[in-house]
Protein backbone atom coordinates (compact mmCIF):
# COMPACT_ATOMS: atom_id res chain seq x y z
CA UNK A 1 0.00 0.00 0.00
CA UNK A 2 1.43 3.25 -0.52
CA UNK A 3 2.89 5.27 2.33
CA UNK A 4 0.26 8.03 3.91
CA UNK A 5 1.37 11.53 5.08
CA UNK A 6 1.57 11.64 9.11
CA UNK A 7 -1.55 14.49 8.95
CA UNK A 8 -3.69 11.54 7.35
CA UNK A 9 -3.17 9.20 10.15
CA UNK A 10 -4.02 11.84 12.84
CA UNK A 11 -7.07 13.35 11.36
CA UNK A 12 -10.47 11.21 12.12
CA UNK A 13 -12.18 10.26 8.93
CA UNK A 14 -15.89 10.50 8.84
CA UNK A 15 -17.93 8.54 5.72
CA UNK A 16 -21.38 10.65 4.85
CA UNK A 17 -23.48 8.49 3.39
CA UNK A 18 -25.93 10.49 1.03
CA UNK A 19 -28.93 8.51 0.64
CA UNK A 20 -30.68 9.28 -3.12
CA UNK A 21 -33.46 10.22 -1.53
CA UNK A 22 -31.82 13.93 -0.59
CA UNK A 23 -29.22 14.14 -2.82
CA UNK A 24 -31.23 16.45 -5.10
CA UNK A 25 -32.53 18.64 -2.33
CA UNK A 26 -29.22 19.05 0.20
CA UNK A 27 -28.67 23.11 0.80
CA UNK A 28 -25.51 24.18 -0.09
CA UNK A 29 -24.85 24.58 3.48
CA UNK A 30 -24.05 20.85 3.71
CA UNK A 31 -21.49 20.73 1.16
CA UNK A 32 -20.25 24.30 3.37
CA UNK A 33 -20.00 21.98 5.92
CA UNK A 34 -17.86 19.33 5.06
CA UNK A 35 -15.48 21.76 2.67
CA UNK A 36 -15.15 23.80 5.86
CA UNK A 37 -14.52 20.81 7.79
CA UNK A 38 -11.74 19.47 5.12
CA UNK A 39 -10.13 22.95 5.45
CA UNK A 40 -10.08 23.41 8.75
CA UNK A 41 -8.51 19.92 9.48
CA UNK A 42 -11.08 19.14 11.54
CA UNK A 43 -11.40 15.90 10.03
CA UNK A 44 -11.53 14.25 6.57
CA UNK A 45 -14.55 13.92 4.86
CA UNK A 46 -15.34 10.85 2.62
CA UNK A 47 -18.91 10.59 0.67
CA UNK A 48 -20.96 7.50 -0.53
CA UNK A 49 -24.07 7.64 -2.12
CA UNK A 50 -27.33 5.93 -3.64
CA UNK A 51 -29.41 7.32 -5.83
CA UNK A 52 -32.81 4.94 -5.46
CA UNK A 53 -35.46 7.84 -6.93
CA UNK A 54 -33.25 8.82 -9.78
CA UNK A 55 -32.86 5.37 -10.79
CA UNK A 56 -36.44 4.59 -10.57
CA UNK A 57 -37.51 7.57 -12.30
CA UNK A 58 -35.05 6.64 -15.32
CA UNK A 59 -36.30 2.58 -15.12
CA UNK A 60 -39.63 4.04 -15.29
CA UNK A 61 -39.30 6.18 -18.05
CA UNK A 62 -37.54 3.20 -20.08
CA UNK A 63 -40.14 0.43 -18.93
CA UNK A 64 -37.71 -1.67 -17.22
CA UNK A 65 -39.15 -3.68 -14.59
CA UNK A 66 -38.07 -3.46 -11.11
CA UNK A 67 -38.67 -4.63 -7.58
CA UNK A 68 -36.64 -4.67 -4.16
CA UNK A 69 -36.37 -8.16 -1.59
CA UNK A 70 -35.85 -7.06 1.79
CA UNK A 71 -34.71 -3.31 1.39
CA UNK A 72 -32.28 -4.48 -1.73
CA UNK A 73 -32.93 -3.51 -5.41
CA UNK A 74 -33.32 -6.60 -6.99
CA UNK A 75 -30.85 -6.23 -9.81
CA UNK A 76 -30.79 -7.97 -13.48
CA UNK A 77 -28.79 -6.70 -16.42
CA UNK A 78 -30.55 -4.22 -17.56
CA UNK A 79 -31.35 -2.47 -13.98
CA UNK A 80 -27.35 -3.18 -13.30
CA UNK A 81 -26.44 -0.97 -16.20
CA UNK A 82 -29.09 1.80 -15.33
CA UNK A 83 -27.95 2.24 -11.88
CA UNK A 84 -24.60 2.14 -13.20
CA UNK A 85 -25.30 5.03 -15.62
CA UNK A 86 -27.27 7.01 -12.75
CA UNK A 87 -25.17 6.79 -9.65
CA UNK A 88 -21.56 6.42 -11.29
CA UNK A 89 -22.27 9.14 -13.54
CA UNK A 90 -25.18 12.05 -13.11
CA UNK A 91 -25.14 11.64 -9.29
CA UNK A 92 -21.33 11.26 -8.46
CA UNK A 93 -21.37 14.24 -10.83
CA UNK A 94 -23.71 16.14 -9.45
CA UNK A 95 -22.12 15.96 -5.78
CA UNK A 96 -18.16 16.70 -7.22
CA UNK A 97 -19.73 19.92 -8.70
CA UNK A 98 -22.05 20.49 -5.61
CA UNK A 99 -18.83 20.81 -3.45
CA UNK A 100 -16.26 22.14 -6.26
CA UNK A 101 -18.66 25.55 -7.27
CA UNK A 102 -17.60 26.57 -3.67
CA UNK A 103 -14.05 26.43 -4.37
CA UNK A 104 -14.04 22.98 -2.51
CA UNK A 105 -12.20 20.54 -4.16
CA UNK A 106 -13.66 16.66 -4.66
CA UNK A 107 -12.74 13.65 -7.06
CA UNK A 108 -15.86 11.36 -8.15
CA UNK A 109 -15.28 8.01 -8.19
CA UNK A 110 -17.41 4.18 -8.76
CA UNK A 111 -16.02 1.44 -6.61
CA UNK A 112 -14.66 -0.40 -9.84
CA UNK A 113 -12.14 2.31 -10.34
CA UNK A 114 -8.67 0.96 -9.20
CA UNK A 115 -10.76 -1.75 -7.01
CA UNK A 116 -11.68 0.29 -4.60
CA UNK A 117 -14.59 -1.99 -3.80
CA UNK A 118 -14.08 -5.18 -4.17
CA UNK A 119 -17.40 -7.60 -4.31
CA UNK A 120 -19.10 -10.95 -4.31
CA UNK A 121 -22.72 -11.75 -5.00
CA UNK A 122 -24.26 -10.97 -1.87
CA UNK A 123 -26.93 -14.14 -2.39
CA UNK A 124 -28.50 -15.97 -5.06
CA UNK A 125 -28.94 -14.31 -8.87
CA UNK A 126 -32.44 -15.58 -9.47
CA UNK A 127 -33.71 -14.58 -6.39
CA UNK A 128 -31.77 -10.84 -6.20
CA UNK A 129 -29.49 -10.62 -9.59
CA UNK A 130 -26.51 -8.60 -9.38
CA UNK A 131 -26.59 -7.61 -5.61
CA UNK A 132 -23.23 -7.75 -3.98
CA UNK A 133 -21.30 -7.44 -1.03
CA UNK A 134 -18.17 -5.49 -0.09
CA UNK A 135 -15.04 -8.77 0.34
CA UNK A 136 -12.37 -5.99 0.75
CA UNK A 137 -12.19 -2.10 0.47
CA UNK A 138 -8.19 -1.10 -0.99
CA UNK A 139 -8.26 2.01 0.69
CA UNK A 140 -5.04 3.31 -1.08
CA UNK A 141 -6.72 6.06 -3.83
CA UNK A 142 -8.80 7.05 -0.58
CA UNK A 143 -5.93 7.79 1.02
CA UNK A 144 -4.39 9.79 -1.86
CA UNK A 145 -7.11 11.66 -2.57
CA UNK A 146 -7.09 12.98 0.83
CA UNK A 147 -3.80 13.35 0.98
CA UNK A 148 -4.14 15.93 -1.96
CA UNK A 149 -6.44 17.82 -0.51
CA UNK A 150 -9.36 16.84 -2.02
CA UNK A 151 -12.83 14.96 -0.65
CA UNK A 152 -13.19 11.04 -2.18
CA UNK A 153 -17.06 10.78 -3.91
CA UNK A 154 -18.05 7.17 -3.86
CA UNK A 155 -20.78 5.51 -6.59
CA UNK A 156 -20.93 1.98 -4.73
CA UNK A 157 -20.80 -0.77 -8.06
CA UNK A 158 -18.39 -3.22 -6.80
CA UNK A 159 -15.98 -5.17 -9.11
CA UNK A 160 -16.22 -8.49 -8.70
CA UNK A 161 -12.39 -10.81 -9.13
CA UNK A 162 -13.91 -11.68 -12.43
CA UNK A 163 -14.93 -8.64 -13.82
CA UNK A 164 -18.43 -8.34 -13.12
CA UNK A 165 -19.51 -5.31 -11.95
CA UNK A 166 -22.52 -5.10 -8.92
CA UNK A 167 -25.11 -3.15 -7.29
CA UNK A 168 -24.07 -2.53 -3.62
CA UNK A 169 -26.32 -1.32 -1.32
CA UNK A 170 -24.93 2.02 -0.38
CA UNK A 171 -25.51 1.79 3.08
CA UNK A 172 -24.09 -1.59 2.77
CA UNK A 173 -21.16 0.24 0.52
CA UNK A 174 -20.35 3.02 3.20
CA UNK A 175 -20.23 0.55 6.50
CA UNK A 176 -17.78 -1.17 4.39
CA UNK A 177 -15.38 1.87 3.75
CA UNK A 178 -16.47 3.09 7.03
CA UNK A 179 -14.89 0.08 8.60
CA UNK A 180 -12.01 0.10 6.27
CA UNK A 181 -10.69 4.02 6.58
CA UNK A 182 -11.46 3.29 11.03
CA UNK A 183 -14.02 6.16 10.26
CA UNK A 184 -16.99 7.58 12.09
CA UNK A 185 -20.25 6.71 9.56
CA UNK A 186 -22.78 9.05 9.52
CA UNK A 187 -26.02 8.33 7.32
CA UNK A 188 -27.68 11.28 5.80
CA UNK A 189 -31.16 10.79 4.82
CA UNK A 190 -34.45 12.21 4.66
CA UNK A 191 -35.83 11.10 8.30
CA UNK A 192 -34.26 12.15 11.29
CA UNK A 193 -33.90 9.23 12.77
CA UNK A 194 -35.26 5.85 13.33
CA UNK A 195 -39.29 6.28 14.17
CA UNK A 196 -41.73 4.39 16.06
CA UNK A 197 -45.47 5.30 16.91
CA UNK A 198 -46.54 4.96 20.34
CA UNK A 199 -49.77 6.00 21.77
CA UNK A 200 -50.82 8.04 18.84
CA UNK A 201 -47.29 9.96 18.85
CA UNK A 202 -43.53 9.19 16.93
CA UNK A 203 -40.97 9.31 18.44
CA UNK A 204 -37.51 9.22 17.41
CA UNK A 205 -35.11 6.94 19.43
CA UNK A 206 -31.64 8.68 20.62
CA UNK A 207 -30.00 5.76 20.38
CA UNK A 208 -30.67 1.76 19.68
CA UNK A 209 -29.22 -1.44 20.29
CA UNK A 210 -28.32 -4.54 17.89
CA UNK A 211 -30.68 -5.90 20.03
CA UNK A 212 -33.13 -3.68 19.76
CA UNK A 213 -32.92 -3.03 16.51
CA UNK A 214 -33.34 -6.96 15.79
CA UNK A 215 -36.67 -7.02 17.84
CA UNK A 216 -37.87 -4.03 15.60
CA UNK A 217 -36.84 -5.63 12.35
CA UNK A 218 -39.18 -8.43 13.40
CA UNK A 219 -42.41 -6.74 14.22
CA UNK A 220 -42.33 -4.74 11.35
CA UNK A 221 -41.31 -1.06 12.99
CA UNK A 222 -38.10 -1.28 11.24
CA UNK A 223 -38.60 -1.84 7.74
CA UNK A 224 -37.92 -1.17 4.05
CA UNK A 225 -34.72 0.95 3.38
CA UNK A 226 -33.98 1.16 6.63
CA UNK A 227 -33.35 -2.49 7.21
CA UNK A 228 -30.03 -2.97 5.25
CA UNK A 229 -29.01 1.02 7.29
CA UNK A 230 -29.19 -0.03 10.74
CA UNK A 231 -27.83 -3.76 9.97
CA UNK A 232 -24.93 -1.86 8.12
CA UNK A 233 -24.61 0.33 11.11
CA UNK A 234 -24.84 -2.59 13.57
CA UNK A 235 -22.56 -4.73 11.27
CA UNK A 236 -19.99 -1.95 10.70
CA UNK A 237 -19.57 -1.49 14.88
CA UNK A 238 -18.63 -4.54 15.14
CA UNK A 239 -16.16 -4.62 12.57
CA UNK A 240 -14.34 -1.50 14.58
CA UNK A 241 -16.05 1.98 13.24
CA UNK A 242 -15.97 3.87 16.19
CA UNK A 243 -19.57 5.32 15.92
CA UNK A 244 -22.47 5.42 13.69
CA UNK A 245 -25.36 7.68 13.51
CA UNK A 246 -28.44 8.25 11.29
CA UNK A 247 -28.94 12.09 10.85
CA UNK A 248 -31.78 14.42 8.75
CA UNK A 249 -30.05 15.93 5.91
CA UNK A 250 -32.47 18.54 5.72
CA UNK A 251 -31.86 19.86 9.31
CA UNK A 252 -28.56 21.26 9.06
CA UNK A 253 -28.71 21.88 12.72
CA UNK A 254 -28.71 18.42 13.32
CA UNK A 255 -25.11 17.37 11.74
CA UNK A 256 -23.43 20.70 12.99
CA UNK A 257 -25.58 19.22 16.69
CA UNK A 258 -23.48 16.03 15.94
CA UNK A 259 -20.32 17.15 14.89
CA UNK A 260 -20.59 19.32 18.04
CA UNK A 261 -20.88 16.37 20.25
CA UNK A 262 -24.93 16.81 21.06
CA UNK A 263 -27.74 14.75 20.77
CA UNK A 264 -28.60 14.68 17.35
CA UNK A 265 -30.49 11.88 15.16
CA UNK A 266 -30.31 7.65 16.40
CA UNK A 267 -27.37 6.59 17.53
CA UNK A 268 -26.49 2.72 16.79
CA UNK A 269 -24.41 1.21 19.86
CA UNK A 270 -23.07 -2.23 20.87
CA UNK A 271 -23.82 -1.53 24.41
CA UNK A 272 -26.74 -3.21 26.36
CA UNK A 273 -27.71 -0.08 27.84
CA UNK A 274 -29.23 2.35 25.15
CA UNK A 275 -31.62 5.78 25.72
CA UNK A 276 -35.27 5.32 25.83
CA UNK A 277 -37.59 7.94 24.99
Amino acid sequence: MHPIGREVRELSNIVFKLGGSIIAELPNSFYDMLVHLKRSAKCNPIIVHGGGPAINKLLDHLKIEHEFVKGLRKTSKDVLEIAEMVMSGSINKHIVTSIQTIDGKAIGLSGVDAAILQAKPLGIQEEIGYVGEVENVDTEWLHLIIQHGAIPVISPIGLGSDGQHYNINGDIAAAAVAEAMNAKLAFISDIPGVKEERAGRTIIHPSLTKEQTETMIKTGIIHGGMIPKVQSAIKALSGGVTETVILNGWESKDIEAYLDGKQAGTKLIIEKEANHV
